[in-house]
């Protein structure tokens, strides 16, 4: 794995413990705000959204295996937005998410992990990745790894865009029932 300290990203000047002890990473992090959100829209690319805590085990065990690893951070930073959230300083938002990721995965925890649209909606969602997958001798998948994913989920978000729709409408739907939300509140 490589691994290299690199020069701030955005999250550098964030008043979070959370957020700073991921201002060095190579991922290009965006705080939840209007700059993040507009810079999707803008390019029409996937939101990566990571919403942890700072005294969260896992949390610390996917930033030192993926977050800090720059084969990884290059492939998000080049067809994802990836914001980061401390889920202490908006819980709001990690009320909203988790309900998705459960909704998606059939359970929930930290660091959550989810995917979304460039107007918020999330279309596939988990928690803690290892960086490669976990495999039966059989070759059957235990658990997807993060690069998986990431490739995974760009590729059919260019090319089937209308499976991305569907599952985020039928997400949101079910958020919306579930909990009387809507995307405009956040």
């Amino acid at each position: 794995m490589s691994e290299e300290k690199s020069k701030p990203n955005r999250l550098v000047d964030s008043t979070s413990p959370y957020l700073q002890q991921h201002a060095h990473n190579p991922v290009d992090w965006y705080p939840w705000g209007e700059e993040a959100l507009g810079k999707a829209r803008e390019l029409d690319r996937p939101i990566f959204l990571s919403v942890g805590y700072s005294s969260c085990h896992w949390c610390h065990v996917m930033e030192r295996e993926s977050f800090e690893n720059v084969e990884v951070a290059k492939v998000m930073n080049e067809n994802f937005i990836n914001i980061k959230v401390d889920r202490e300083e908006r819980p709001d938002i990690d009320a909203l998410y988790m309900n998705a990721v459960q909704m998606l995965a059939g359970q929930g925890g930290w660091p959550m992990s989810v995917f979304l649209t460039p107007d918020l909606r999330p279309f596939w969602g988990g928690t803690y990745f290892p960086p490669k997958g976990l495999y039966q001798p059989g070759g059957e998948v235990i658990r997807p790894g993060f690069m998986d994913i990431l490739l995974s989920l760009s590729k059919a978000y260019r090319e089937t865009p209308d499976r991305i729709e569907d599952t985020a409408r039928q997400v949101l739907d079910g958020l919306c029932r579930a909990e009387s939300h809507s995307v405009e509140e956040l």
